[in-house]
């Protein structure tokens, strides 16, 4: 199996963790605010990676040139990516998050192709055009309330900067583990929220936070959403051109509507089966693409 194979898997399912993730983030962030829960997750991911890394004594010596991109990383994608995405989720509704959200692989060719000087072929831009079509189909036309805009310009922020993120990650060299790197890059999130959010904890509901649904959800989202999924993306993006991973990105919509049909009892129809065919065609393009 050859990397650009092994890479598509990691982005398939790190993409697959975050869909899961919008149905837990909207129950968690009616408890958790939105800074809060951001903090609280990398926390988790945080330990969790350190524990992991120690166990596999890996090195964690980085030279002194790479740690301005390790920084930049963390405080683009981990933190404000992030955080905008959350209060977006929370203003505004999965549809909307679902529709802006398929704009990230767009940005990434355009990242990439001034960043990196990655080509913007055709076969990339069939590949992004069917995927968006399919998104469209799944998420539906419904109008969009007026009073929900200012969710959807902060998740038009996430969506630009986890762009640039899923580039910049291109420009780390790949000698480093990722599970320490991906450390080092939640450990800039916890130490960029920590001013903000330490003098806000004591306001938090600690009894409702022990609840099994809410504490679970926490340990969702910082082991499994931040923790594994970040590693996965990142170590996805170092095996694929970053223009053409970012097209992975579309499989959250995917999951997310399937979930709310297995969850939430809600109807999939003919649309979502044609939506996913357009999806999967466009990542098939990409993974032919050599």
């Amino acid at each position: 199996m050859n990397n650009k194979i092994i890479g598509a898997l990691f982005l398939s399912f790190a993409a697959s963790i975050w869909g899961a993730m919008y149905v837990v983030v909207k129950v968690v962030v009616e408890v958790i605010p939105p800074l809060e829960l951001v903090w609280i997750r990398y926390v988790i991911a945080v330990i969790t990676l350190a524990t992991i890394g120690i166990c596999m004594k890996q090195s964690w010596a980085i030279a002194k040139r790479d740690w301005l991109m390790i920084f930049l990383v963390g405080l683009i994608g981990n933190t404000i990516s992030i955080v905008t995405q959350e209060i977006g989720t929370m203003l505004s509704t999965a549809q909307m998050g679902a529709i802006i959200t398929s704009t990230t692989p767009a940005f990434m060719v355009l990242f990439a192709r001034f960043i990196l000087k990655e080509k913007i072929t055709f076969q990339k831009c069939l590949s992004i055009v069917l995927a968006t079509i399919g998104v469209g189909i799944i998420v539906g036309n419904g109008q969009i309330d007026v009073s929900q805009q200012l969710g959807g310009y902060y998740l038009l922020v996430a969506a630009l900067t986890w762009a640039l993120m899923s580039v910049l990650v291109k420009k780390i060299p790949q000698q480093y583990s990722q599970i320490v790197t991906t450390t080092y890059t939640s450990l800039v999130a916890v130490c960029s929220l920590t001013p903000v959010v330490v003098p806000r904890l004591k306001y938090l509901d600690i009894s409702s936070i022990l609840q099994p649904t809410i504490s679970g959800g926490l340990i969702y989202l910082g082991i499994v959403s931040t923790a594994g999924g970040f590693l996965l993306w990142n170590k996805g993006l170092q095996l694929m051109n970053a223009s053409s991973g970012g097209l992975f990105f579309f499989f959250q919509p995917i999951v997310g509507t399937f979930l709310g049909w297995l969850l939430l009892d809600e109807t999939i129809g003919f649309s979502f089966w044609l939506g996913t065919l357009l999806i999967f065609s466009g990542v098939f393009f990409v993974i032919k693409e050599e």
